[in-house]
C-alpha cells in the first residue's frame, strides 16, 4: 500500500525522502511536510533526517547534471501545488534518464518544475523594484507579500545595492525574514514581526516618495489596466506608494504610541547566526 512520506518542512527534509523512498524501494503516494499532512486512509511514513542522506541525493543529481541541482533547489522554493512530488518525479526520472533528460522541455516531470522555477525567478525579479525599505533608526526594513519564497534569491541582490547597510526584509506569507549586514546575509524563520512607527525624519521622505509618484503622473494618460500589468495589484499592499494617511504619520503624533523606539525587532540575530529554530532553505547564505 502506498505510504505518505511526512518530513519537517526543509530542503535536507524532503531530500532524505527521496533518499527513504529508494531504500523502501516504494513511491511514496504523497510527500508532505508534518504541518500540512491531513486525515488520509494511506499510512504515513516519518522520514528520519539525516544530513548525509540529504547530501547523498544532492550530490548524485549534481553528479548527472549540476543545472538539475538548483532547478531542483530553486523548485523547493515554489509555491507550485504538490511540489514535492513534482520534484520527486523530476528526480526520479533524471535519475532513470540522465542528463538529456532537461534537454526535453516538454517531458511530463520537466515542463512544470521548469515552470514553477520560472514563475518564482519572475517574481522575485519584479520584487527587486517593488520593494519599499523605510529607514527606522539605522537599521533599513521592508515587507513583502510574494506567492513564492523568493527571499534567498533577492539576498545578494540587496546586499550589494545596500553596501554598508542593515536591513531586514520580512516576508508576510512565508513568516521569514532576510538580514543583510556588511555584504553577508541569511534567511531565517519569524513567525511574528510588526514594523516599528516611523520618527519624523522617516515620516517626512515616505510623504516625499509619495507625492513624487503622484507627482510624475500624467493625468490624461490614465491608463489602470495597464498600470495593474506592470505592477500587479498584489504587491501594492507592501509599497509606499499606495498606503493610508496612518503610514505617513510620525510615532510622536501617533495615539498610544508611546512604546518601542523605531528600529529593528528585538532578538534577530546577525546574519551568519543560528537563529536557533527551523532551517533556511537552499540558496540561503553569504
Amino acid at each position: 500500500m502506498e505510504r505518505i512520506y511526512r518530513y519537517d518542512g526543509s530542503f535536507e527534509g524532503f531530500l532524505c525522502c527521496v533518499f527513504d523512498s529508494y531504500q523502501n524501494r516504494e513511491v511514496p503516494g504523497g510527500i508532505c511536510p508534518a504541518e500540512e499532512v491531513e486525515a488520509s486512509l494511506f499510512p504515513i511514513w516519518d522520514a528520519v533526517f539525516d544530513p548525509d542522506h540529504a547530501r547523498r541525493v544532492l550530490a548524485k543529481v549534481e553528479a548527472i547534471a549540476p543545472a538539475a541541482r538548483s532547478l531542483v533547489e530553486r523548485g523547493f522554493l515554489t509555491c507550485a501545488p504538490e511540489r514535492e512530488m513534482m520534484l520527486y518525479r523530476f528526480i526520479r526520472s533524471l535519475l532513470r534518464e540522465g542528463a538529456p533528460l532537461l534537454q526535453r522541455l516538454s517531458h511530463d516531470d520537466v515542463l512544470p518544475l521548469r515552470q514553477a522555477v520560472q514563475h518564482l525567478e519572475g517574481e522575485a525579479h519584479l520584487l527587486k523594484g517593488f520593494v519599499r525599505f523605510s529607514d527606522l533608526g539605522g537599521f533599513l526594513v521592508g515587507e513583502i507579500q510574494p506567492k513564492n519564497r523568493v527571499l534567498p534569491l533577492l539576498g545578494r541582490h540587496f546586499c550589494q545595492r545596500c553596501l554598508g547597510e542593515r536591513f531586514l526584509l520580512y516576508d508576510r506569507t512565508h513568516k521569514e525574514a532576510l538580514l543583510g549586514q556588511e555584504g553577508r546575509w541569511c534567511v531565517i524563520p519569524l513567525a511574528e514581526f510588526t514594523m516599528a512607527l516611523p520618527d519624523e525624519t522617516e515620516a517626512k521622505f515616505r510623504r516625499l516618495w509619495k507625492t513624487f509618484y503622484d507627482t510624475v503622473a500624467i493625468r490624461e494618460r490614465y491608463n489602470p489596466k495597464t498600470r495593474r500589468t506592470h505592477m500587479p495589484m498584489r504587491y501594492w499592499g507592501t509599497m509606499t506608494e499606495f498606503q493610508g494617511e496612518e503610514f505617513f504619520t510620525p510615532a510622536a503624533q501617533t495615539p498610544g504610541a508611546g512604546a518601542p523606539e523605531p528600529g529593528a525587532p528585538a532578538g534577530i540575530p546577525a546574519p551568519g547566526t543560528p537563529s536557533g529554530s527551523g532551517r533556511p532553505g537552499p540558496g540561503s547564505g553569504p
